[in-house]
């Protein structure tokens, strides 16, 4: 591992700084091993040459990068990292209308492709993480759901997300995957569209209105079921469910492309991918 950092910090300009002091390698397992890495020595040479990275990451991976931005930093002397999350298609927009950010982690592929589309990003886009879908409820379940087949039913208030933000598609899937799944009524993917009662900003958004009982039901990703504890699981069908395929790209423009670009390579190998899956996160797919 100390051989991938040393790497990382080369790109940055630090490299005589790390090899003198031996700076501390990210952790690479758990979360809690993750929270507890030492924070590397610092040195006149990571002062000297200080770096800002803003990073623009979808609303779903909130947790992940609040651990990151904390291993980051301590591994790498020198460098402070500004997250600011919310979701893919809103931060997609904002870096279109000129908003300073030096890498973009969105939760598809499809944002990070706009942005190379329209000359906005440094390079291909990388693939990082994949996760699942599943149905939550408020902990006391109050309207009773005991199945996804259930959100069809009258009555029931889904909590979606807006019709860009990228976990509505994978809902949208899913619910249609869930239509050719027999038993399911003919009139599901319907019946569910008529019973969704607010889209909200982004996944977190709608997983805050089911904490608080707003909803009955939303479809969310795996890992922000696992974030919550207010919110009681609603298994998907392995056949039916969505693989969610996470990609990011360094922004042209970057004040600091290459410790944008050594930060995403890091946030795509092993110590990144050991944090991701602390979070529940899958490999890429």
């Amino acid at each position: 591992m100390r051989s991938r950092l040393l790497v990382v910090i080369g790109l940055l300009g630090l490299v005589p700084s790390a090899c003198s002091t031996g700076a501390s390698s990210p952790a690479s397992s758990a979360r809690t091993t993750a929270a507890a890495a030492p924070s590397s020595e610092p040195t006149s040479a990571a002062s000297a040459a200080n770096v800002e990275l803003t990073i623009y990451g979808a609303a779903s991976l909130k947790g992940a990068l609040d651990q990151v931005k904390t291993v980051f930093e301590a591994a790498v002397p020198g460098t402070t990292l500004t997250i600011s999350t919310d979701s893919s298609s809103a931060l997609e927009t904002k870096i279109e209308q000129g908003a300073p950010a030096d890498v973009f982690l969105s939760a598809d592929t499809t944002n990070p492709k706009k942005l190379i589309d329209n000359g906005l990003a440094d390079g291909d886009a990388v693939v990082f993480a994949g996760n699942k879908l599943v149905v939550i409820v408020p902990t006391s379940n109050p309207a009773g759901i005991a199945s996804p087949a259930d959100l069809a039913k009258p009555g029931i208030k889904v909590i979606a997300a807006g019709d860009s933000v990228p976990i509505t598609k994978y809902a949208k899937q899913l619910v249609t995957n869930l239509a050719k799944v027999p038993g399911y009524p003919a009139d599901f993917v319907a019946a569910c569209a008529a019973n969704i009662a607010s889209k909200e900003d982004n996944v977190r958004a709608a997983v805050a209105k089911i904490e608080l009982g707003e909803g009955d039901a939303a479809i969310v990703y795996v890992t922000d079921a696992k974030a919550s504890t207010k919110v009681t699981t609603i298994g998907v069908p392995d056949s039916a469910n969505v693989t969610a395929t996470y990609a990011g790209v360094v922004v042209k423009g970057s004040a600091n492309a290459a410790a944008a670009r050594a930060f995403l390579t890091w946030f795509a190998g092993p110590d990144g991918q050991a944090i991701l899956r602390s979070f529940g996160f899958l490999p890429p797919p």
